[in-house]
């Protein structure tokens, strides 16, 4: 068993980003080398701090289930420019640690359960066709603009009650946010103009409350001890309108350049009943849209893979990697679409294990098939350039999508 502080020096190597131009599904190929021979191991990240790499499957599953280890960090990333340790917000519940998270999770989990997301399958069957015969008004379109983006925003503009036609400045600012071009100043004012225009929203249901999210939430929040304040609602509307479209709107388009690499691809696709929830899981997998890994802060002296994480240091999990571990998924660099892959780190892991992630499934299942079925002919434009893939960040996805039929 090691027990090195992670620290700063030129034998620390830099965090592995780098995707192949020939394979842009595939993770920074050290992953592989490293889940061999060095699956916990320091690397030093665009932040300025040092951290623990995980990348093995078991050892990820690990970290991201210990209380020990702080997701206080997490909104920040590590691939900012700058981190400090401040506190969170209050209504943060991504960074927030023990029973403040536990509270918020559980006055949100009932918005969210199986039964009331296969609920919303209809209306998302029915954006998804609307979507379609928009597109097949012409003989081409952008897969992202026309397809992929609008029906997560309307599916989480319709569960919010915020309304559809403010969806272009949301997302403009979910970009900034989700990105780590933007300088400091322009991610705080995308910030501010999210945190404002749900503020006035809550303000709005406070005094006169509907048949949304947002609304239940404040009634389920005044039926406990301590009811959510306008600052948490915020927070957790924020959080819900950025991560309710910007994961579930990249994996559509990177999964259809997925399917549309292969007929056999699609034909399984559509093969049957329950193809598609196999499908859509094994896609999950394969394409890791949190391409950078969830990052984690020890609190206490924590052994991982046989190393200890000494209090203080910062580990990242490193999803992609454990998603492509060759010992829980067999030749884990291909596409098997009836591989049975709901194991997959997709989701996350542990206590801040993705809340909407049923909604996302149900969205990826109607899209797809509904997409492969209507337009049997879609094909991309011309070949996708790397400038086009979102390499840089917090989300893995593409800016454009040219298609034709």
């Amino acid at each position: 068993m090691t027990n090195t502080r992670v620290s700063r020096g030129t034998e620390v190597p830099e965090f592995p980003v780098t995707r192949p131009d020939s394979r842009p599904f595939d993770p920074d190929e050290t992953y592989t080398r490293l889940r061999a021979e060095a699956p916990v191991t320091p690397v030093s990240c665009p932040a300025g701090m040092d951290a623990w790499l995980v990348s093995r499957y078991d050892d990820i599953r690990s970290v991201l289930a210990d209380p020990r280890m702080s997701s206080r960090g997490a909104g920040s990333m590590h691939m900012l420019p700058s981190y400090d340790m401040r506190d969170p917000l209050p209504g943060s519940m991504i960074q927030l640690d023990g029973e403040e998270h536990t509270r918020l999770r559980r006055l949100l989990i009932g918005e969210f359960t199986v039964r009331r997301m296969e609920a919303l399958r209809p209306y998302i069957q029915k954006i998804a066709d609307q979507q379609v015969d928009a597109m097949l008004a012409g003989s081409s379109a952008d897969l992202v603009r026309d397809f992929a983006l609008p029906i997560p925003s309307l599916v989480i503009c319709e569960l919010l009650g915020v309304p559809y036609d403010d969806h272009a400045a949301f997302q403009r600012d979910s970009e900034v946010l989700m990105g780590f071009e933007a300088d400091a100043a322009t991610r705080d004012a995308a910030s501010r103009r999210l945190e404002h225009h749900l503020g006035e929203l809550i303000e709005q249901r406070l005094v006169e409350p509907r048949d949304d999210l947002l609304s239940r939430l404040i009634a389920r929040g005044n039926a406990t001890e301590r009811p959510l304040t306008v600052q948490e609602l915020t927070a957790l509307g924020v959080l819900l309108l950025v991560a309710g479209h910007e994961t579930t709107a990249n994996m559509m388009t990177l999964s259809t350049v997925a399917l549309l690499q292969s007929p056999e691809r699609r034909a399984a696709l559509l093969g049957a009943p329950d193809a598609a929830g196999t499908a859509v899981e094994e896609l999950l997998r394969y394409v890791s849209v949190i391409q950078f890994g969830l990052f984690r802060y020890a609190t206490e002296d924590v052994t991982v893979g046989g190393t200890t994480v000494q209090a203080g240091e910062w580990v990242v999990a490193a999803i992609p990697s454990g998603n492509r571990d060759e010992s829980v998924f067999a030749a884990p660099d291909t596409i098997d679409l009836g591989r049975q892959a709901r194991r997959h780190l997709a989701f996350g892991f542990g206590a801040h294990q993705c809340i909407g992630q049923q909604l996302a499934r149900i969205q990826l299942q109607v899209a797809l098939t509904t997409l492969l079925r209507r337009v049997p002919g879609l094909r991309l434009a011309r070949p996708l350039e790397p400038s086009e893939f979102k390499r840089n960040d917090i989300v893995y996805g593409l800016r454009s999508m040219p298609v034709v039929w």
